[in-house]
């Protein structure tokens, strides 16, 4: 480790919180004065530009000839993103789920998992099936627009949590622009310090480049989701929290796999260790969050603890696999035999005592 590593790390870290902060307000505001409710502020221009460094990565290890850096990236980041970051989240601040987040958002994100995995099943993505990605992609962010600019007419968008203007500095469109486009450009660029100093660290250890991928990367591409949904959570926008993690998680697969995947000559080959374990374990995860999101519309701190559990599950899990150790499967077996019957059972039953939602 050296002593250039550190700094980057610092810097990285000092660039992710300013540019949460400016992204989150920019966006925010922006939000009010184009007549967009909150929610798709989260599901696009928040999630899509915290999602900015996922596709970067991944295009760059595809071009790189490192598609296992692209494929774990994106696995890696959708895992990270549910179980950490909205974890997280609610241990700091329980945060409401939207009913279309329930309803809409949520089927889709498990939509373009289980596409995924179709696709993967032959050991690869195609270029014609990325392309189907990127088109779902475009079509999606077009429907979400159309869709809250129509409920904003009729009078029936939900405000969701964004506050009251305290300040008038940013309240013309040009200053909430450029707030957006400075947030961004300061989490890419840390985003992207941060990974590459990590990456250094963990290359000098001999990790190979699927485990980097799911981890390392998959967590370093993500910390502007970290940094966005928990700031947000803070800040009361709790609209910003959950829809950033769930936007972000659909545009991993449709815009990071579909960009990788386009530049990529003869498609984007699928490790084995994926097809038998990661993959399954990220449609899981999507799964996991209807019983967790509907009863009462509420991520309580205990479901983030529950989520912030398994990830550190996951990591451990990883860290055994990838040094061959002799726990692995004493682990493994408690995992499958304690732990995931009694985590299933308990959602089931929180899923029976959960009220209809309303109609409304």
């Amino acid at each position: 480790m050296s002593a250039l590593d550190i700094l980057y790390f610092i810097l990285g870290l000092v660039a992710l919180v300013a540019g949460a902060e400016a992204l989150v307000r920019g966006a925010s505001r922006l939000a009010l004065a184009v007549g967009v409710s909150p929610l798709v502020v989260g599901l696009t221009i928040v999630a899509y530009g915290t999602s900015a460094p996922e596709i970067a990565v991944s295009v760059d290890g595809v071009l790189g000839g490192r598609s296992d850096i692209a494929i774990g990236n994106v696995v890696g980041s959708n895992i990270f993103n549910i179980l950490l970051i909205l974890g997280v989240s609610a241990m700091i601040r329980p945060l409401i789920v939207h009913r279309q987040i329930i309803r809409q958002e949520v089927p889709i994100m498990f939509g373009a998992s289980v596409l995924f995995v179709l696709f993967a099943l032959d050991g690869g993505i195609q270029r014609y099936e990325a392309g189907m990605f990127v088109a779902l992609l475009v079509g999606y962010t077009f429907f979400l627009i159309r869709q809250s600019r129509a409920e904003t007419k009729a009078g029936t968008a939900d405000d969701g949590d964004l506050p009251k203007p305290t300040s008038t500095w940013d309240r013309h469109w040009s200053v909430q622009t450029l707030l957006i486009l400075a947030g961004l450009g300061l989490l890419i660029l840390g985003s992207h310090l941060l990974v590459e100093a990590a990456t250094s660290i963990a290359r000098a250890f001999g990790v190979s480049d699927l485990i980097i991928g799911l981890t390392i990367v998959a967590a370093g591409t993500s910390l502007p989701e970290v940094a966005t949904s928990i700031t947000a959570a803070i800040r009361g926008q709790r609209d910003i929290a959950v829809g950033n993690v769930i936007g972000s998680n659909t545009f991993n697969i449709l815009g990071g796999l579909g960009a990788s995947g386009l530049v990529a000559t003869g498609g984007l080959d699928v490790a084995p260790s994926v097809l038998a374990f990661d993959m399954w374990f990220m449609v899981a995860v999507a799964v996991t969050t209807l019983p967790i999101f509907i009863p009462g519309r509420e991520i309580t701190r205990w479901n983030g603890a529950l989520l912030f559990f398994y990830y550190l599950v996951y990591t451990v899990y990883l860290v055994l696999d990838a040094t061959d150790h002799d726990g692995l499967a004493t682990f493994s077996t408690v995992m499958l035999s304690v732990i995931a019957p009694l985590t299933v059972i308990t959602l089931v039953a929180s899923l029976i005592r959960a009220k209809p939602l309303a109609t409304t």
